[in-house]
């Protein structure tokens, strides 16, 4: 089990700088996250993240499917630039949700996601595997039903779960994120916001290869940003997609409130402590014994009543298969 520490209340008082995108932190010189923590004591908290994930020294576990809710409804969103990073949000009146893995029957509610990178293709995401660094980290951040609102879930220790997807870097353009990529020019300038043109199918995003979503690791943390808040479930996916270098290239250009270019927004890693990183494992067995219960549903993993997608029947086909190649290669 997962085991978090309590904040104290009046860290509340904080979430408007967190929500607002404040400039009273930066990623160098008297602003950089050594210096976090002369206005936001939580900085120096003894479970901060990002992390080294050292696969060598993770505790094995098989959890319970991963099972994402309105992932296909097409959105209106729009795309900003807060001095700190480039956020998209999307149409709140429709949700879309999470479930399952390490967060139990508890839901998740999509409030946005946004990207770190590095000055160049060999830096940039703020949680490291075995001490490597990826091109691009991006992060959805999601808040737990039972608390309503993000302002509400950020004052409790279960409040947020953030899934982390790694990106490296390639000589082909990725299709998927041409039209985030297009749209960067204009927020360029720090608090600017301009709505994508196309509408946002968070699935592309978030669910970008079912067969890959049960292969992840899992931990408890803290936001990566000051008020550095330790009220995340981080679920960190281990297989990277990938950008093209003149994509990853497009977010080094958008600026800060001070004028220059935001060529780096990752925080350092932070010491692990008393923690366990957990490695979800696939359960062969039980996976197989769901292909025979749920046949049937094998070609279409959406319901079309109320549009859930469940990650668990793609993966677990594919296990089936994989495992029906192994026994006939014996």
């Amino acid at each position: 089990m997962i085991l978090w520490t309590t904040i104290p209340i009046g860290f509340l008082l904080l979430l408007n700088k967190f929500s607002d995108g404040n400039q009273d932190f930066g990623y160098d010189g008297s602003y950089g996250p050594s210096h976090w923590a002369d206005k936001y004591q939580s900085c120096v908290g003894k479970h901060q993240s990002p992390i080294n994930i050292d696969e060598h020294n993770v505790k094995n576990i098989s959890l319970a499917p991963l099972k994402f809710f309105g992932l296909n409804t097409p959105r209106s969103s729009f795309v900003t630039n807060n001095g700190h990073t480039v956020m998209i949000k999307t149409n709140e009146s429709e949700m879309a949700t999470v479930s399952g893995g390490p967060l139990g029957d508890d839901i998740y509610v999509f409030e946005q996601l946004h990207f770190h990178w590095g000055e160049n293709d060999y830096e940039g995401s703020e949680d490291l595997i075995n001490n490597h660094s990826f091109a691009m980290e991006l992060h959805a951040v999601f808040y737990k039903q039972e608390y309503k609102t993000m302002s509400e879930a950020i004052g409790h220790p279960d409040g947020l779960a953030v899934f982390a997807y790694f990106y490296e870097a390639d000589d082909k353009q990725n299709p998927t994120y041409d039209y985030i990529v297009e749209m960067l020019p204009n927020v360029e300038m720090v608090n600017s916001k301009h709505e994508l043109e196309e509408p946002l199918l968070l699935e592309h995003l978030l669910a970008p290869n079912v067969s890959t979503m049960q292969n992840y690791y899992t931990y408890n943390g803290s936001l990566t940003t000051p008020p550095c808040f330790e009220i995340v479930t981080w679920i960190d996916f281990k297989d990277p997609q990938l950008l093209s270098h003149e994509q990853l290239a497009a977010f080094r250009n958008v600026r800060t409130s001070d004028g220059n270019k935001l060529t780096h927004n990752f925080r350092p890693v932070q010491p692990l402590s008393d923690r366990l990183v957990y490695r979800n494992m696939f359960n062969v067995e039980d996976d197989v014994r769901s292909i025979k219960n749920h046949r049937q549903d094998a070609g279409d993993t959406r319901n079309d009543h109320n549009g859930e997608r469940s990650i668990r029947s793609d993966v677990v086909t594919s296990i089936f298969f994989v495992v029906l190649a192994l026994l006939a290669t014996i």
